[in-house]
């Protein structure tokens, strides 16, 4: 059996991924970061209601119980965008735009540039978009890119 054939050759490099087509699929993702951002404080709620009755929906959060809530909603966007690049490199929005994350070296990025990049990118995006509008100098690679030692490439359109 032959193998499909590509837009472009196997010793070709792939380009990096400008800051239009990632902020697109960014926006892709934001769909599904709001549904687990969604997810999470309801289950936070559910089990505040349930272990201090009813109640306890209208107490605002405080102290230890308000570090926890806050760290979780930035740990389970961090997990389900770690776990997608460790697993395939991609996210469903960078899937629709063509667009993947790999080590400098080519490989997938390890669990530690994962989370990394969980933490420096929406910092990248918080400072004024700083670290995202790097990338319109010089190689297109963003600030946490740098940081991290990973890049994200525009894959080939698929053969029809």
């Amino acid at each position: 059996m032959s193998e499909p054939k590509t837009s472009h050759a196997p010793d070709t490099p792939l380009p990096t991924a400008g800051l239009i087509r990632r902020l697109s699929a960014l926006v892709y993702d934001s769909f599904l970061l709001f549904g687990i951002t969604l997810a999470y404080a309801g289950l936070v709620l559910a089990l505040r209601v349930w272990i201090s009755g009813a109640e306890a929906a209208d107490i605002p959060y405080s102290g230890l119980p308000r570090l926890i809530f806050v760290i979780g909603l930035w740990f389970f966007p961090a997990l389900f965008y770690s776990w997608c690049w460790r697993r395939s490199g991609q996210t469903l929005g960078m899937k629709t735009w063509r667009i993947k994350l790999l080590r400098t070296d080519g490989l997938p990025p390890t669990w530690s540039q994962c989370w990394l990049r969980s933490v420096l990118a929406p910092l990248s995006l918080a400072a004024f978009g700083i670290g995202y509008l790097w990338c319109l100098i010089g190689e297109k690679h963003c600030l946490h890119d740098l940081w991290t030692g990973t890049h994200v490439l525009v894959l080939p359109k698929p053969p029809k």
